[in-house]
């Protein structure tokens, strides 16, 4: 999956969901990802790096084991699916795609989806080509999942709500508080504290005050 090195989001997402693989390299040791950093290609790389196959999340909406029903009722696949392959990772965004459909708008659906992408967090810590970027994307994508369950239940505005509190600045200087801290737990509460890019995070928002 050579061709990012050109600038083709399009063409990267077509390659992507016709099963390129991203971990192969290439002559010189680099993956697709790596080249197109190399060249410049941001967007081409944010594209790779945010890929989820649909398929490895259809895989929780089938009864695994002893499981006498799925994790995810397949109704959620599809809405959930768009949330963890989108490219923009603001609160507002995310809470924002939650509000748009009915289906995913509710505390019990809320509740299976985060419970999947806890799991789905763990599969890409403890897997042999350990994933640390898409593990953190998940559990942070749980975290405000949690967050609008809380809204969903204890306030009258609910989601629109969670929406305001994201958006309120502080009166001397409209530096979204709320939102900041909302950030910060969710890096705090990641349960895989060895991981490197966790330690990164922390070091390089541990110095700097809210």
């Amino acid at each position: 999956i050579f061709p990012p090195n050109s600038g083709n989001k399009e063409i990267t997402w077509m390659m992507l969901d016709a099963g390129a693989e991203t971990d192969v390299v290439n002559s010189v040791g680099r993956t697709a990802a790596q080249m197109a950093a190399f060249v410049g290609q941001h967007d081409c790389v944010t594209v790779i790096n945010n890929f989820f196959p649909r398929e490895r999340l259809d895989y929780y909406t089938k009864p695994q084991g002893l499981d006498k029903e799925p994790k995810l009722p397949v109704k959620l696949a599809g809405p959930l699916h768009k949330i963890i392959t989108t490219t923009n990772m603001h609160p507002v965004k995310i809470v924002l795609l939650v509000k748009e459909n009915p289906l995913l708008a509710e505390v019990e659906a809320l509740q299976r989806c985060y419970r999947v992408l806890d799991l789905i967090c763990e599969k890409c810590m403890k897997q042999k080509d350990m994933n640390e970027v898409l593990a953190m994307k998940m559990h942070y994508i749980s975290c405000i999942f949690q967050k609008c369950i809380t809204f969903l239940k204890e306030r009258e505005d609910k989601l629109d709500g969670f929406i305001k509190s994201l958006l309120k600045g502080r009166d001397k200087d409209g530096f979204p508080v709320y939102q900041e801290k909302l950030i910060r737990e969710s890096i705090r509460k990641f349960p895989y504290c060895e991981a490197t890019l966790l330690q990164q995070l922390v070091r390089s928002i541990a110095p700097v005050e809210i």
